[in-house]
């Protein structure tokens, strides 16, 4: 009898738990925390055309300049409040003012290129949206065209 009530409490008690989760799935989502917040429907909303830019195959001391271009499609300004690369050696240029709705902007990355391999870094982007963070990510390679290649680096090898 016990096992009973315990299985049936157990039974009653998940399915109110999911019950208020479906109720409420279409107004709130997760922050980077796992809770879960609010969704405002007249707030901004930060939209990029991409959000990946690879750089392909590049010379070191290349410009290192690239732009993530995006649009406030929300209702209210939007805010850029911190913006936070990876690495030292990738530098993000982001707009201090708000910017309204339906209007474009740009942020810039800057990738140090003084350094050959491949690379992969993010940019998180933080603003008053929901999610209030964004990642943006870059990626490529950077080769030294005065560095031997292979086949110049084995004819060395074989002339010692």
């Amino acid at each position: 009898m016990r096992n009973f009530i315990l299985i049936a409490f157990v039974t009653v008690f998940t399915l109110s738990l999911s019950a208020q989760g479906f109720s409420k799935a279409n107004t709130k989502e997760k922050n980077n925390s796992g809770a879960q917040q609010e969704v405002d429907p007249n707030g901004p909303i930060i939209e990029f055309e991409k959000q990946t830019i690879d750089y392909g195959t590049i010379d070191k001391g290349a410009n290192g300049m690239r732009e993530f271009k995006f649009t406030n499609t929300g209702k209210s300004p939007l805010k850029i409040t911190r913006v936070k690369s990876s690495c030292g050696c990738t530098i993000p240029i982001y707009p201090k003012q708000e910017i309204m709705p339906g209007e474009s902007n740009v942020i810039q990355v800057k990738y140090n290129t003084n350094k050959a391999g491949r690379f992969s870094k993010s940019v998180s982007i933080y603003t008053n949206t929901v999610p209030e963070r964004s990642v943006l990510r870059i990626k490529g390679k950077v080769v030294d065209p005065n560095s031997p290649g292979p086949i110049q680096k084995e004819k060395n090898m074989l002339e010692l």
